[in-house]
């Protein structure tokens, strides 16, 4: 059954639900996981392409759009409103929605920061992954 986390980011927290979304993605890749990053948009896909490249000096994380990045050679892959496709490891959700192909992956990440609006999508997710009976953790972050 698909473990669902929730990441919690502090009120005045100096980085926000897509870089934590970073720190999380690189993570698991460092671990030696495949990492599906769904956005709510082209531009969130886009914003996120672009921060993985600067959110930390020195480090390298393969990514790339879905659709336009070879996924045998790249472990992250970034999309929007599609399926994930062939992805079954890590989805690490920035939609406000529940993506309907969640149960599919060993583990979701739900990063949450302090917009009113991210907080109220977050906690009608944590109902739905609950009321269905599905595994919880939720991890305040220290930013």
């Amino acid at each position: 059954m698909t473990k669902i986390s929730f990441y919690i980011l502090p009120d005045g927290a100096r980085s926000n639900r897509f870089t934590l979304a970073c720190r999380l993605a690189d993570k698991a890749y460092q671990q030696g996981h495949r990492v599906f990053v769904h956005t709510s948009s082209m531009d969130e896909a886009r914003h996120m392409d672009r921060l993985l490249w600067t959110f930390r000096d020195g480090s390298f994380i393969p990514h790339g759009l879905l659709g336009k990045a070879d996924p045998t050679h790249t472990p992250v892959l970034i999309g929007h409103g599609e399926d994930a496709k062939d992805e079954h490891d890590i989805l690490i959700n920035l939609s406000s929605q529940t993506p309907e192909f969640f149960s599919r992956f060993e583990r979701v990440a739900e990063p949450i920061d302090q917009d009113a609006e991210i907080r109220k999508a977050g906690r009608t997710r944590y109902r739905f992954y609950k009321d269905r009976g599905y595994p919880l953790e939720t991890h305040n972050i220290n930013d």
